[in-house]
């Protein structure tokens, strides 16, 4: 049967994966960075306190105190391709491209910044994809990551008369291909260093402790990765939390603190690893690999290094293709 004249095209039909990671400025300036913070901040599933209380706060003092530290910070990392966050996540959106072919159209977003998540759905529904997968590159599940992620996208599905099939990567902190990518890229790693590191410590990115009390599985998740990872690498590890943000209490302990603690116990060569992260940003880049450095030295430390996380370097791309392919079972 034909379509009438006055039919709208028909697009053929397309399965489409969105990686989504956090998000960066646009630039390494106090405006851009202020921009950033300013949408950043301002999430609900990122500060739960109430807007009547916390927007003062932010607007009145927070964005114009922290944007210009924080502009120093990424200026310290930023490189020709832009923000490390971006550049690692476009990159990851083509080799996964590369490895799938045919099977999926793969484009990838920021849930705060550019390209944003609207703008990406719709551009790849517009494309033809009626089946998506959303993929939050987080290994460990947190509202204050993989949900907020997943309502931005699902915000855009409810202004929508045609809404695509939707399904969302699960968080896969202790699927066992995880953990051997981690393990491999990170022995590699080690095997590289020009000395034997005493202790291998695990970051993860911090959360207030509140967020533990409330329910939320970060913590756990947390714990098992390094848990499983320090079984398959044969070693103890240490796991502390970084990045942590005004006065409230934070998961501890902290890795700026465990840092500057470990020489004084006789620890004075250390390796870091970052398992919480896809893709090396500002908190790896600058907040480990730079002032942690900083501190362990201050503190009598002799050797330190970072090693990087697994970006789209082929065994953590490996690992990728497999969870996308998996998702992606009945449509592809």
């Amino acid at each position: 049967m034909s379509r009438p004249p006055d039919h709208p095209p028909v697009k053929p039909r397309r399965v489409g994966v969105m990686l989504v990671n956090l998000g960066t400025p646009d630039a390494p300036d106090t405006k851009s960075v202020r921009r950033y913070l300013g949408e950043f901040l301002s999430d609900r599933r990122v500060v739960e306190i109430p807007a009547p209380l916390w927007q003062p706060i932010l607007r009145g003092f927070i964005l114009n105190t922290r944007p210009q530290r924080s502009a120093e910070a990424y200026r310290a990392v930023w490189s020709d391709e832009g923000s490390p966050l971006a550049a690692i996540t476009r990159r990851q959106a083509a080799a996964l491209q590369a490895r799938i072919g045919d099977a999926a159209l793969v484009d990838w977003a920021m849930r705060y910044g550019q390209p944003s998540i609207p703008d990406v759905l719709r551009r790849m529904f517009e494309a033809g994809c009626d089946r998506l997968l959303l993929a939050p590159l987080y290994p460990q599940y947190c509202a204050a990551t993989t949900a907020t992620a997943n309502d931005k996208a699902f915000a855009v599905l409810r202004a929508m008369r045609w809404q695509p099939a939707i399904r969302t990567l699960p968080p896969y902190y202790d699927d066992p291909l995880h953990i051997d990518a981690l393990a491999r890229d990170i022995a590699s790693g080690l095997a590289g260093l020009p000395f034997d590191p005493q202790a291998l410590l695990v970051s993860f990115h911090g959360m207030p402790a509140r967020t533990l009390e409330l329910g939320d599985p970060y913590h756990c998740q947390c714990q098992k990765t390094a848990r499983l990872l320090g079984a398959a690498l044969g070693r103890e590890v240490i796991v502390t939390f970084q990045s942590r943000f005004g006065p409230a209490k934070w998961l501890e302990p902290a890795t700026d603190e465990t840092l500057a603690a470990l020489p004084a116990k006789g620890v004075k060569r250390i390796a870091v690893v970052a398992p919480g992260f896809s893709a090396d940003c500002l908190e790896t880049l600058e907040e480990v690999a730079i002032r942690g450095r900083e501190t362990f030295e201050e503190a009598g430390g002799t050797d330190f290094a970072y090693l990087p996380c697994l970006n789209d370097r082929s065994v953590g791309m490996e690992m990728l293709e497999a969870l996308i392919r998996r998702e992606l079972q009945g449509w592809a």
